[in-house]
């Protein structure tokens, strides 16, 4: 199906293909107004935009991992059913993925003209098929950064530290940053005159590590009024070893940012990183609502997963917890599409569970593409009409291979590689401090969540993998590796 032509229309007709603006944000965990995860951050663009469109508040990763979440969300495959399950594969080597449509091809073989700027794929495993135009190029998709000299600025180095674990201020305008690039790029093209529909992806990099954004972003949070999460002494006691392994993996980041120091200044780092993320939101939406395509554009804010600073003693992603998992999603959609003529509801959150998996197939509903039929997530169309009419459902995260998180109404239950298991209620429990699973009151409840996990998962194959530096912890790729000598002693630099 090609689209031919402008995508104006009179005040009779409906649009059949409307432009689609999609701005992807990177480690953004509730710690934005809109979610209300922390009491500290300051987001009034993003604030804005979901008073204007749909919030979906309880949103979930495929993974916690970048490169296969932000696979996932833009193929339409679960980890479960391409076998990309880690940041240490290419997911361009993965077969299940080397013919399937990307959304970009989707919307390209479909006459739109697509473009982007920044990060969309993982760093530079790009989709060279999916972009009529991309900056600063498509196979150097991210701006160069203005990172320190000396680098780590701050944290105190410790060995198999990821390098750019780091954070503290720049003296350098917005103007001089890597983002500021890519949305002016943006900017550009929704000042221009397209002939036909258009898909424009934004790829903003921050809150990613390393926190390192303009003075002013960090003299919004004095460090004096910085607040540690909440934290239960003993809550790792009912956790099994994977969990406990997930929590040390790379070089026990918790215990070296407490003996540093420097707990307060790293929240300061990304409370700041949010910030400076969210006034980047702000000039497209400035930019689209001064273009000529305000209405008849819709727009899409996502992030690939969520982050933990301290809670339960991790740093980073790479884990299977609530607020590693649950991450961004808000959406809005214009009155007079054909798809949905009364556009999406304005300023309503909901609590319905949802995946980023339900993006790609929203979308191709929404702009009328060819259908695709092995779409893993939903058309949450009727959820953009109708927010708060309750769905049920359960909504699958997987870590590298053989670990799961189910989520299903107050339920969160994680099975581990090793079968260790956590069980929570999210409604009298949400910050996940009592596991459950070992009560024999939930037997039952473990049990129906367990049925969600897929049967027969595809395996990770090996010839996707990429070769691991030293701070890296190999994926899980089958039980019998993780229990393996091979990947044992690889663990126990880390002990």
């Amino acid at each position: 199906m090609l689209i031919s032509g402008c995508n104006t229309t009179t005040d009779t007709e409906l649009i059949k293909h409307p432009n689609v603006l999609f701005i992807s944000l990177d480690d953004m965990n509730d710690w934005v107004e809109p979610l209300a995860g922390n009491d500290m951050t300051v987001t009034p663009n993003l604030d804005r935009f979901a008073s204007q469109g749909v919030n979906f508040t309880r949103n979930y990763a495929p993974s916690p991992g970048c490169n296969p979440s932000r696979s996932a969300t833009l193929t339409g495959l679960h980890t479960t059913s391409s076998g990309m399950y880690s940041n240490y594969q290419e997911w361009r080597n993965v077969p299940e993925l080397q013919s399937v449509q990307t959304i970009g091809q989707h919307f390209k073989s479909a006459g739109y003209f697509t473009a982007g700027a920044g990060k969309i794929f993982h760093y530079g495993q790009v989709d060279t098929l999916g972009w009529d135009d991309y900056y600063p190029s498509i196979l150097n998709p991210m701006p160069e950064d203005d990172f320190p000299e000396e680098s780590p600025a701050n944290m105190p180095p410790f060995q198999y530290m990821y390098n750019m674990f780091d954070w503290g201020p720049l003296d350098i305008t917005d103007e001089e940053t890597a983002d500021f690039e890519t949305v002016s790029y943006i900017t550009d093209q929704l000042e221009r005159d397209h002939d036909k529909p258009f898909f424009l992806a934004a790829g903003i990099y921050r809150p990613h590590l390393p926190w390192h954004v303009p003075q002013e972003y960090f003299d919004r949070f004095p460090l004096e009024d910085i607040k540690r999460p909440a934290i239960l002494e003993n809550d790792l006691d009912d956790l099994g070893p994977v969990a406990k392994e997930l929590i040390v993996r790379g070089g026990n980041y918790h215990k070296h940012v407490v003996e540093a120091g420097e707990w307060e200044k790293g929240i300061q780092g990304y409370l700041a990183s949010i910030s400076y993320a969210d006034a980047m939101v702000g000039h497209l939406l400035d930019a689209l609502e001064n273009s000529p395509y305000a209405d008849n554009t819709i727009v899409v804010i996502w992030s690939d997963h969520g982050w933990q600073l301290g809670e339960k003693q991790h740093w980073r992603k790479f884990a299977l917890w609530e607020n590693v998992i649950r991450t961004v999603f808000m959406m809005q959609v214009p009155e007079g599409l054909e798809a949905m003529p009364d556009g999406s509801a304005r300023g309503i959150a909901t609590e319905n569970l949802t995946s980023l998996l339900d993006i790609y197939p929203t979308l191709a509903e929404l702009s009328n593409l060819s259908p695709r039929n092995d779409f893993d997530g939903q058309s949450l169309v009727g959820m953009l009409a109708n927010p708060t009419e309750p769905t049920e459902r359960a909504v699958i995260t997987t870590y590298d291979y053989g670990s799961y998180s189910v989520r299903q109404g107050d339920w969160h239950y994680i099975r581990y590689i090793d079968d260790s298991e956590e069980l929570y209620n999210l409604s009298q429990d949400p910050e996940e401090w009592y596991n459950l699973a070992q009560s024999p009151n939930h037997t039952d409840t473990k049990a129906r969540l367990a049925e969600a996990i897929p049967d027969n998962p595809i395996d990770l194959p090996e010839e996707s993998l990429i070769e691991l530096m030293v701070h890296h912890v190999p994926p899980y790729r089958s039980k019998e590796y993780f229990f393996s000598e091979e990947r044992q002693e690889w663990m126990k630099r880390f002990e």
